[in-house]
């Protein structure tokens, strides 16, 4: 499948099951662009529970492994996050947790940068 940004025609027609998040159609998973969408922007969903935080997380893992995303987190709640009391040296942290921290940051450019990128623009 090809990786492309959807229109507002196209993500209508996807089922809510195609969605992290499908009671409020947030963050398709139709593609490895778009699952590595999901996982940067995971915090800034808002009006969630935990138990649909839960959900997504298994859903956006379920998408990662079919697309061939690399994701190291084992929680929705490490999405971001560095692990509490771990140097920045002690494990190297997955593009999904750098392309959070850009984010944060105010990085230009960033969603269409490599793991490489990110990590030397945030050094």
């Amino acid at each position: 499948m090809a990786e492309k940004t959807l229109d507002a025609a196209e993500r209508n027609a996807m089922p809510d099951s195609t969605f992290a998040f499908p009671r409020v159609r947030k963050e398709p998973l139709n593609d490895a662009r778009h699952v590595r969408n999901a996982i940067a922007r995971f915090d800034q969903v808002r009006d969630v529970s935990d138990k649909e935080r839960d959900e997504a997380f298994r859903r956006i893992k379920k998408a990662a492994a079919k697309f061939g995303v690399e994701m190291t987190e084992s929680s929705w709640r490490e999405l971001g996050k560095p692990a509490a009391g771990r140097k920045s040296s002690d494990k190297p942290r997955s593009k999904a947790t750098l392309m959070s921290e850009a984010r944060r940051r105010g990085i230009a450019g960033r969603s269409k940068m490599t793991k490489a990128e990110l990590e030397k623009a945030l050094s």
